[in-house]
């Protein structure tokens, strides 16, 4: 390699593989292990794929080892169903998982507690019975220092005492937590003693009833991580102001070789919702069918919507990693879609908006069939045999009786190309009673077949068809924002900006036969129309739902 070649590789190195790369070579640390630790109230969204492919990425990386851990310390929201959609999605977007690295923090709630009776005998915790509220009063302002708990002084065979009764279950909710003992005029909020533990009757999914008192986010985190010999704890930018305290836990709870935190600037993409409170609300209100609702941004959601985990890689990879916060724009996910699926999906006819024309000149109950290229921009995808015959569908846009200036396609008297079949002319049509047209009437050039290499003429326009003898009938769905964009995502008073375009059922089109044997999540290109879906929650085997993942123009460009 050359010198400037290792100067461009050095400079491509994101700040946190500097960082890696330092505490390997210092001998901090002699292999990487990093995590993901969502915690089981909810789906995971797109922001939580930059997580997952940032922390599988640089275990990758580096040859060491990637954890999946819940972190499933809060009975009051936790559930098995959040646990198993978890697990899906990030085998989906990482490949393969461990299941030998499969965790759970409610497996380490014994040596929490222990941990937590080490800080008691250390003098750094204690028992506090001061109420939510007074213990908010007490904590003081970002410009005041808090005030000591009454409580602080207890003796630790008081504390100990206490906390044990805790565990036996002897208090009610709200009457006791323990606190951690640090600092009440620390200038970080987070360093007034923390509370570490309440009480929390509740049952849990994985222990059920053994314990009632459960540990706090803060507190149980760092643990989790050092008992599993994380090296690297990539946290998103909102837990800067906690790595204090994670430091503070793990050095103080005598871990020989204690993780360290590193952050990282959230995804955050526009135009989008990714609350979990707001999307419960969407789906508890009908307005979306569930968390995987093709609108939604979720990951469930993409994956039914057609998003391949590569294109969500190639989003991840073009928004970085940095270290201030910053949006990405909805058009560049749609770009990476585009991109993955441009040279790997066949394409085909799809007739959306169906208007019967009819082939007066061509022979009656006859069908040939067409070599047609699956893709041409990819040859090795071969071709197919596309039926034709006297009666087909094309789009109604694609005939107008009195076309504008610059019109390339079907209207009386005009010529265009059915695409890979022939040249039509206009020679008709029929109208119902309220003026739409019914039925387009034409003749074709039997000489002008494509592939023939016939020269006699050109036509300007080129229209896509579907034979309406073999026609395959299908359900389409095509998608808009769930929001209004012009207004913005959230209005005043906390309600979201709906789009009342954001879904068109489209119940009667037209497909080429060659799609009914088409299964759950095929995707394919419908000419014209954009890349689409077969959709795995609504298909059945009689009638296929079939959705539209983006549409085949894009408004982002590369680098820009």
């Amino acid at each position: 390699m050359s010198a400037e070649n290792a100067k461009e590789e050095v400079i491509s190195r994101n700040f946190i593989e500097n960082e890696i790369d330092k505490d390997l070579k210092n001998g901090r640390y002699d292999h990487v292990i990093t995590r993901f630790p969502p915690e089981p109230n909810g789906y995971l969204h797109i922001g939580h794929a930059k997580s997952i492919v940032l922390n599988t990425g640089l275990a990758k990386e580096y040859n060491g080892n990637f954890n999946l851990r819940f972190d499933d310390t809060n009975p009051t929201k936790e559930d098995v169903e959040y646990v198993n959609s978890i697990l899906e999605d990030v085998a989906w977007i990482a490949g393969d998982i461990d299941r030998e690295r499969v965790f759970f923090a409610s497996d380490y709630f014994d040596k929490m507690y222990e941990k937590a009776e080490l800080l008691i005998q250390k003098g750094l915790a204690y028992v506090c019975d001061l109420s939510a509220e007074e213990i908010r009063e007490y904590r003081g302002t970002l410009k005041e220092p808090g005030k000591n708990s009454p409580y602080r002084d207890r003796s630790i065979e008081e504390n100990l005492d206490l906390f044990r009764r805790m565990k036996a279950g002897e208090f009610e909710d709200g009457t006791h937590v323990l606190r951690a003992k640090i600092d009440m005029s620390s200038p970080n909020m987070n360093m007034r003693d923390p509370v570490i533990y309440r009480i929390a009757h509740m049952t849990h999914h994985n222990t059920g009833d053994k314990w009632c008192i459960y540990p706090m986010y803060d507190f149980a985190h760092p643990l989790e991580d050092a008992f599993e010999g994380v090296t690297h704890s990539i946290c998103t930018l909102e837990f800067e102001d906690h790595r204090p305290l994670y430091e503070w836990v793990v050095n103080n709870t005598d871990f020989e070789n204690p993780p360290r935190q590193i952050e990282f600037a959230k995804l955050y993409l526009t135009n989008v919702i990714t609350g979990k409170r707001y999307i419960k609300k969407l789906v508890e209100e009908g307005i979306v069918d569930g968390w995987d609702d093709p609108r939604l941004v979720s990951i469930a959601a993409l994956r039914r919507r057609g998003f391949t985990p590569e294109s969500i890689r190639m989003f991840m990879k073009l928004s970085g990693v940095a270290k201030a916060n910053a949006s990405s724009d909805y058009a560049m996910l749609e770009y990476c879609i585009r991109e993955d699926l441009k040279l790997k999906r066949t394409r085909a006819m799809a007739v959306l908006n169906p208007l019967k024309l009819v082939i007066t000149n061509y022979p009656e109950n006859e069908i040939e069939y067409l070599d047609v290229d699956n893709n041409l921009e990819n040859e090795e995808l071969g071709k197919r045999k596309v039926p034709f015959g006297r009666e087909l569908y094309i789009e109604k846009e694609d005939f107008m009786i009195e076309p504008p200036k610059k019109y390339k396609r079907l209207y009386p008297d005009n010529e265009v190309r059915l695409m890979n079949a022939y040249f039509v002319k206009c020679t008709g049509y029929d109208t119902d009673e309220n003026g739409e047209v019914t039925t387009v009437y034409c003749t074709y050039d039997p000489e002008t077949k494509s592939g023939s290499g016939f020269t006699g003429r050109k036509v300007k326009g080129t229209i896509h068809w579907v034979a309406a003898e073999t026609a395959y009938d299908a359900e389409v769905r095509l998608y808009e924002n769930l929001v209004d964009e012009e207004k913005g995502v959230y209005n005043e008073d906390g309600s979201i900006n709906l789009n009342p375009d954001s879904l068109t059922v489209l119940t009667d089109c037209k497909l080429e036969p060659s799609l009914a044997e088409a299964l759950p999540g095929d995707s394919f290109q419908f000419v014209r129309n954009g890349y689409f879906n077969v959709d795995t929650k609504d298909s059945t085997d009689e009638k296929k739902v079939f959705n539209r993942i983006v549409s085949l123009k894009s408004s982002y460009k590369p680098g820009k």
